[in-house]
């Protein structure tokens, strides 16, 4: 039965590569909490390193709550991040473009030259 050889293997290799994304999660958890102090952030990695089936789900059950908040928080101080640098990038218009607004007013009939004086200097600074 070949095919059920290969159906095993690749099960085998879900199985590994689920088992090093949860222990890389844990590890870079235990590293990253800030309510951790070092000697329970050595603990925690003794505990992974020496049993680490036993560490790893231990951690999962007493901090799994914990480690979700703290990936939440750090996505959206991510996102926020993000969105600071979309609207710095996109909100950022340049004085040409002012004073072209400005001319545009001004020849239109809307300001007077008065006012097209006042707010070009008050845009040249």
């Amino acid at each position: 039965m070949p095919i059920l050889h290969i159906f095993w293997s690749i099960f085998l290799i879900f199985l590994l590569v689920a088992w090093f994304w949860t222990l890389i999660a844990v590890v870079s958890d235990i590293f990253s909490s800030d309510d951790l102090n070092g000697m329970s952030k050595g603990l925690w990695m003794l505990g992974v390193i020496i049993v680490p089936w036993l560490g790893v789900l231990l951690y999962l059950i007493i901090r799994g709550d914990a480690m979700q908040e703290r990936s939440r928080a750090a996505a959206e101080k991510l996102q926020e991040a993000q969105k600071a640098y979309i609207r710095d990038a996109a909100g950022a218009v340049s004085t040409a473009d002012e004073l072209d607004k400005l001319a545009k007013l001004k020849n239109d009939g809307v300001i007077t030259e008065e006012e097209f004086a006042a707010q070009k200097a008050k845009l040249l600074g």
